[in-house]
């Protein structure tokens, strides 16, 4: 089972749109997928019509107590399933810590569905935390989706840094942007140059777009009510450029090092940005 994590320190970037989509794009294809809402504002779940209840909470989960498969959930779509998201679940900084053993926690539930499924999908809250740091260990991919501004730079910037030291070898970062409008300076000036000076950014780009605002209200998966959009068409060219980055072997053997590709993006100034 490959893992790919949707994560960024900053809030408000869409990482839930993302999640929500390629997870459906990924059961679409064929693959069997699980996805697990992390936050505790349960986006994920509101999206798929599911209430955001796991029975005892997060401690009961975290405790093993019960099987993983007691608390997932259908989603109405094929191959597709859910982990829902629990209000407890802002509590589970507190509750890894408390473990005997906290950096297992995760993995370990993690490990008894991973014959289950092809593909997880982990939506992760924002901030830097022990859940995050949990999932820089186990998840395979990092996708970091980034708005194309100075402050989502600079939260991305202080991610790479933080995963110098605290990523596992396994995990692959590839960071891209979301919510883009070319029409705006910034926008054009951030996604031309950050793409053409750091080859780890992956070249797809989700536009900003009134139709994938939408979901709030279909709660539903954008590809179910506009299969045939300029959006859906992103989201699925974006999908196959993730999976075209993890099948090519050499990309794999430079990309891996957040000391060498995963650099930090130069942050736009007004100097740069005012000529333009």
């Amino acid at each position: 089972m490959k893992i790919f994590a949707l994560y960024n320190i900053k809030g408000g970037v869409g990482k839930t749109t993302m999640s929500v989509n390629l997870a459906y794009l990924s059961a679409a294809s064929g693959a069997r997928t699980l996805i697990w809402d992390l936050d505790s504002q349960g986006s994920s779940s509101f999206y798929f019509c599911v209430k955001p209840k796991v029975k005892g909470g997060s401690k009961n989960l975290l405790s093993h107590h019960n099987d993983i498969d007691d608390h997932l959930r259908m989603t109405g779509y094929p191959n597709l399933d859910l982990l829902p998201s629990d209000l407890s679940y802002r509590k589970m900084d507190q509750q890894i810590h408390d473990m005997n053993h906290p950096s297992r926690t995760l993995k370990h539930l993690v490990q008894s569905v991973s014959d289950d499924y092809d593909h997880m999908f982990l939506d992760c809250p924002p901030g830097l935390s022990l859940v995050a740091e949990q999932v820089f260990q186990l998840a395979d991919v990092l996708l970091v989706p980034l708005i194309p501004t100075t402050l989502s730079l600079r939260a991305y910037n202080q991610l790479v840094r933080f995963l110098v030291d605290h990523r596992s070898k396994k995990l692959r970062v590839l960071p891209f942007f979301t919510q883009v409008n070319l029409e705006k300076p910034i926008h054009r000036v951030v996604t031309r140059n950050v793409r053409e000076q750091h080859s780890v950014f992956l070249q797809q780009m989700i536009p900003d777009s009134n139709l994938i605002e939408s979901m709030g209200i279909k709660r539903a998966p954008l590809p179910t009510y506009a299969r045939e959009s300029t959006e859906v068409a992103a989201f699925g060219a974006l999908w196959q450029e993730i999976q075209s980055r993890l099948s090519n072997k050499t990309d794999n053997k430079t990309d891996g090092k957040a000391d060498r590709k995963d650099k930090p993006a130069d942050e736009p100034s007004s100097k740069k940005t005012a000529k333009k």
